[in-house]
């Protein structure tokens, strides 16, 4: 049996080069290659290790089959103990810490899944209900335009992080706001970034928009959207800027920001926003080829989505075992990320994208202020304020207007968790929301 290792080893490896390839490749269409890049590494080296096995003498081998079936044997064995005790590591864990939260803040949680939640809307209320589909969702695929937003005058079907599903209705070019907002004359604030600009996990009328949009008494536009970086918002702002805007409003949020901005530079048509300042897709005329492009998408994902109905279906359950579902989350879900925290490597374009975007500004007579949204984990004991004394000190170097919501927000707390939805990993709650546009707010005017 030893000496047939090595072609078990290779046949193995190929096996599941093809499964990932497949995933990757043809199941999601190459939109969550960065997500399986890791995946296609450790393939990798388990094929070139495989070859090399065939030189190994056969007391090696045999060494090395008992070295492989224990440690099979043990990561198996791993697994059942994650799947009995909690039926995954960071999923079930954090919906029953909901649970119990909700429970005790006597909040009536919607669990929900969001297929169900959207295929019994769109049925019974909304015919013309969509999904929010993130910009970042087109990094790989081969299409004639780039969109930047979702499909336009929409019921959007958004997320439940609070107990309940949020749903805006989207404008003219597919972001949340009030439609009325592009035919003002002027408008006061245009805001650019990421899901907490777009409102994610929030109603109106209390995202940002609709907050400062209150507080002031003017007129307001956002061009948010879900896990946009700092290209895809200049490239936003590029498209859909207005020649009467009195004040641009950058949001930056830490944690995410820099990571989807490696992901961004990775597309050839995002580069061009920053290689060539005459690049540019002419976006706002073109809203009828957006919705048909995330409609497909939104249909395409319905299929895939659906097939969490089968959670609870001995098949499914069985199949996530053999993948390895629950330590696969532990080791690249909590042990990779807290790792990533502390090999600090950020894009240098980030520095260029804002310079950029101030020059823009300068351009258009608007004022440019930058604002640094803090993260849960700030407050949850797994920060690091590399990124932070990063951000912090170009932004100064171009000399634009840095607003620190830590410092005019959340230090000012008692408990600053308290501004998590039940004091979770998430989005701001309602509250969280408007203390942060007041402090924008204050500190613009």
């Amino acid at each position: 049996m030893s000496n047939r290792l090595p072609i078990a080893l290779l046949i193995l490896s190929i096996i599941i080069f093809s499964y990932i390839f497949f995933k990757s490749e043809i199941i999601f269409d190459g939109e969550k290659r960065w997500y399986y890049l890791i995946y296609y590494k450790i393939v990798g080296i388990l094929i070139v290790f495989s070859i090399i096995t065939f030189y190994f003498n056969k007391t090696l081998k045999t060494y090395l089959m008992i070295s492989i079936l224990s440690f099979i044997f043990s990561i198996y064995l791993f697994q059942t103990y994650l799947t009995i005790s909690y039926g995954g590591v960071t999923g079930i864990r954090f919906i029953e810490k909901k649970i119990k939260r909700a429970n005790e803040e006597g909040v009536k949680y919607d669990f929900r899944d969001k297929f169900e939640i959207y295929t019994e809307l769109k049925k019974n209320k909304y015919n013309n209900l969509k999904t929010a589909v993130s910009p970042e969702r087109h990094i790989n695929k081969k299409l004639d335009i780039f969109p930047l937003s979702g499909a336009s005058n929409s019921p959007t079907l958004g997320c439940n992080e609070n107990g309940y599903y949020t749903i805006f209705q989207s404008d003219r070019y597919g972001f949340n706001n009030l439609d009325s907002e592009w035919d003002q004359k002027e408008i006061e604030f245009f805001l650019i970034g990421d899901s907490f600009v777009l409102g994610n996990c929030v109603n109106r009328p209390h995202d940002i928009s609709s907050v400062l949009r209150n507080l002031s008494n003017k007129p307001v536009v956002n061009i948010g959207y879900q896990n946009n970086g700092p290209l895809l918002e200049f490239a936003g702002l590029r498209e859909y800027i207005q020649p009467e805007v009195k004040n641009i409003i950058w949001i930056y949020y830490e944690t995410s920001d820099l990571e989807n901005l490696s992901r961004e530079l990775t597309s050839e048509t995002l580069k061009k926003y920053i290689e060539d300042l005459n690049f540019k897709q002419d976006l706002i005329y073109k809203q009828n080829e957006i919705d048909k492009i995330i409609i497909k998408l939104i249909d395409d994902e319905n299929k895939i989505i659906s097939q969490k109905l089968f959670e609870n279906n001995f098949k499914f359950k069985v199949r996530k075992f053999i993948e390895l579902w629950n330590v696969r989350e532990l080791i690249f879900y909590k042990l990779l990320r807290s790792r990533s925290n502390t090999l600090f490597n950020p894009p240098m374009e980030f520095s260029k994208i804002i310079e950029l975007a101030r020059n823009l500004a300068n351009k258009n007579n608007s004022k440019f202020h930058f604002v640094y949204l803090p993260s849960y984990e700030r407050y949850a004991g797994q920060y690091n304020d590399q990124e932070y004394n990063f951000i912090k000190k170009n932004i100064n170097d171009l000399n634009i207007n840095f607003i620190d919501i830590d410092k005019e927000v959340f230090k000012k707390e008692n408990d600053p968790l308290k501004l998590f939805p039940f004091k979770l990993s998430g989005h701001y709650t309602i509250e969280g929301y408007r203390k942060v546009t007041e402090a924008i707010y204050n500190k613009v005017q």
